[in-house]
């Protein structure tokens, strides 16, 4: 098998990866969320609690968990990525920037890789393996 083959198969897995990398980050993403609502599955720093209820870190710890949870069944994948792309927009411009530019030294680089990640998938949508799909095939087409 030459490369150009192996490069081919290997591309052929596009859609599944897509499905697999939708899957794996909304799953990381829901325990930022139920770490802050839910101490699960430990509590915020320093003394492990949850953040204080209907306050903004508790309303973006809801999108997380409820978003995650829609984006990691895909269902309705697009729009819920693209609000969770804004929620993190907004965590790194409103939390981590005034600290520093630079995402390393902020503590703000998974803001930043969340918020480019939800921006694709709300382009590319929920790939194969996904609700979203499954609602498409039952559709009658026109």
């Amino acid at each position: 098998m030459n490369a150009s083959n192996v490069a081919s198969k290997w591309s052929s897995w596009t859609p599944q990866l897509s499905s697999l990398l939708r899957i794996v980050a909304a799953f990381v993403f829901i325990t930022a969320g139920s770490t802050k609502m839910f101490a699960f599955p430990a509590g915020i720093p320093p003394a492990g609690g949850t953040v204080p209820v209907m306050s903004q870190l508790w309303i973006g710890a809801l999108l997380e968990v409820v978003g995650g949870a829609l984006v990691l069944v895909g269902l309705f994948t697009r729009p819920v990525a693209f609000v969770l792309a804004g929620e993190m927009a907004v965590a790194y411009f409103q939390f981590h920037h005034p600290t520093s530019f630079w995402p390393t030294i902020n503590q703000g680089v998974p803001a930043v890789l969340y918020c480019f990640l939800f921006l694709y998938l709300s382009a590319a949508g929920a790939g194969p393996w996904s609700l979203d799909t499954l609602r498409e095939r039952g559709r009658p087409r026109p």
